[in-house]
């Protein structure tokens, strides 16, 4: 499968899907016009790629620093995407980054951990001085 690069704007993320190496990098700020304009078509090549994984070893790194509610629910939809191919015997890494004195970044990625225990979530603090 091709992997997919989209170019972060001000008010959408880098998208880094590199599928021949298993690491998936969402990056930036989400706040799209359209947030499923947007994920609609990474949705769709994730749900590609993952059809296609049989017990693979898949990363995902998210630095997302803010995101709105239209963002959420697509981004919901994909970690629901994840979860579901870890229980079919893939063995995912979600890294989530988050500045460490963003509150509620880090209670999303709680959030996060707590609704797709399929995934193996890590926490990543980070010091952004």
């Amino acid at each position: 499968m091709e992997n997919l690069f989209i170019a972060a704007t001000p008010s959408t993320p880098e998208v880094d899907f590199r599928f021949d190496q298993h690491t998936l990098s969402l990056k930036g700020e989400s706040y799209p016009e359209n947030a499923t304009s947007f994920y609609g078509g990474v949705l769709e090549r994730v749900r590609q790629y993952l059809a296609g994984c049989k017990g693979t070893n898949i990363r995902i790194n998210v630095s997302l620093a803010y995101f709105n509610s239209s963002s959420t629910k697509l981004l919901f939809s994909m970690f629901d995407a994840f979860n579901q191919a870890a229980l079919a015997g893939n063995e995912i890494s979600l890294n989530w980054f988050h500045d460490e004195d963003d509150e509620t970044l880090f209670e999303f990625g709680q959030e996060i951990h707590e609704d797709y225990p399929a995934l193996r979530f890590t926490d990543v603090p980070v010091n952004t001085d």
